[in-house]
């Protein structure tokens, strides 16, 4: 017979009346957790952790001192409605981090995916969406309503503006600046971010075949060619690469939301992928 883990809450922790707690849960000390919280089984709060507002946590998510999950939006739009912070299975929130709800005058909820990694004093602002498999080194903040894919590093001390998109597999790089759209499959840094080629180091570790990557290197010279628009450049892109799913997923987040700020390759260089095979990643 199979025997239940046992839920152990540290006696100078507060659990309010009203909170569910899955299987296994551990809750270390001086803990705060909300009467409106759900958390998954074989979730641990390591220690001086709040759980505040209507905020899910999935099973096996790690969250270590300080870490603030469920406040209040920073939108002055917000008029105190019940909004909701859903944290997948099995993320590791390190010391610091912040996570916001969501507002209840937009989507009302913030989103976070399974198996993500927040390092020390990242921060996920109210009704962002942020995909699985994310890195968010130390200091990484999102402004509110952001969209992250799946699979993307942010760097540390980075700041995604607010409404901004990200697409999967993109790598932002440290003390960067991303007021504009990032498309899959990109490298970008900078203040003010710019293009600077293809993660070509993260399509290799996705297991891309070559073959691939080859195609998607050609419709990123192809979309980012300087003697025509990019409004061209798409139109040429989509009937020379519509055999290239990778391709096509690049083309597709172009052009599903009208007309968007996007960051594109620097005038300084970097408008090829020359500088894909970052080493050190």
């Amino acid at each position: 017979m199979l025997m239940k883990v046992q839920t152990s809450i540290h006696p100078s922790s507060v659990v309010e009346e009203g909170a569910r707690l899955g299987e296994g849960v551990r809750i270390g000390p001086f803990c705060h957790v909300s009467a409106d919280a759900v958390i998954g089984d074989r979730v641990e709060l390591v220690s001086h952790v709040s759980v505040m507002g209507a905020t899910s946590i999935g099973a096996a998510t790690k969250v270590y001192p300080m870490a603030i999950l469920g406040g209040p939006p920073q939108n002055t739009k917000h008029k105190g409605g019940r909004t909701t912070l859903v944290i997948g299975e099995n993320c590791t929130i390190r010391e610091g981090v912040t996570m916001h709800l969501g507002t209840d005058s937009s989507r009302g909820e913030t989103t976070v995916g399974d198996n993500g990694n927040f390092l020390a004093y990242a921060h996920i602002a109210h009704d962002c969406v942020v995909g699985k498999n994310a890195t968010f080194a130390n200091g990484a903040t999102l402004g509110g309503h952001c969209e992250i894919g799946d699979n993307v590093y942010i760097g540390g001390l980075s700041a995604v503006h607010q409404f901004v998109r990200v697409g999967d597999n993109a790598f932002l790089g440290g003390c960067s600046a991303f007021v504009g759209d990032v498309i899959p499959y990109a490298i970008a840094v900078g203040n003010r971010a710019s293009l600077r080629g293809l993660n070509i180091v993260g399509l290799k570790r996705s297991g891309l075949a070559r073959s691939e990557i080859y195609l998607l290197r050609k419709a990123y010279r192809t979309i980012f060619d300087r003697s025509r628009t990019v409004g061209e450049n798409v139109e040429i892109a989509k009937a020379e690469f519509a055999s290239s799913p990778t391709a096509m997923k690049i083309i597709d987040f172009i052009t599903s939301r009208g007309k968007r700020h996007y960051a594109v390759p620097s005038l300084k260089g970097g408008g090829d992928d020359d500088n894909g095979d970052d080493e050190g990643r």
